[in-house]
């Protein structure tokens, strides 16, 4: 259960009402998220999160497709089930197969138990792979 209402069109601020027309002819849909429906309640935190969002999910180094299968990367691990199962959906929507869901479950799998061990253990990072020394920044 949310921890405040999700905002009808009806019931948001014009401000609110602008982002939620530029989410939809950004992605081509008459759908707004509950995530935006809830954010709605302020206006200002609405547009900043929206437009960050529109800004590093746009095609770039990276594709879009790549950006979603990090997203469900990053929420597994934050734990978060709302955005893990959002962007499993815009994944599939852009093509994400189920051999590369599989292998992508394997993979976070995968880093988050061995993440655990080298914390656990507390392994010291190797001179070849410290991304901070000065021979290792290209």
């Amino acid at each position: 259960m949310a921890t405040v209402p999700l905002l009808t069109d009806a019931e948001v601020s014009a401000e609110a009402l602008a982002v939620f027309a530029d989410i939809r002819a950004t992605r081509g849909t008459d759908h707004i998220n509950n995530f935006w429906r809830a954010l709605a309640h302020d206006p200002a935190t609405l547009a900043a999160t929206w437009a960050r969002l529109k800004a590093v999910m746009a095609p770039g180094a990276l594709d879009p497709l790549v950006k979603e299968m990090l997203y469900i990367a990053v929420s597994t691990a934050n734990g978060c089930a709302y955005c893990i199962h959002s962007h499993t959906a815009a994944a599939r929507a852009k093509g994400m197969s189920a051999a590369q869901h599989g292998e992508l479950l394997a993979a976070i799998g995968m880093a988050m138990q061995t993440n655990g061990l080298v914390s656990a253990l507390q392994v010291p990072i190797d001179a070849a792979f410290d991304a901070g020394a000065p021979e290792n920044i290209s």
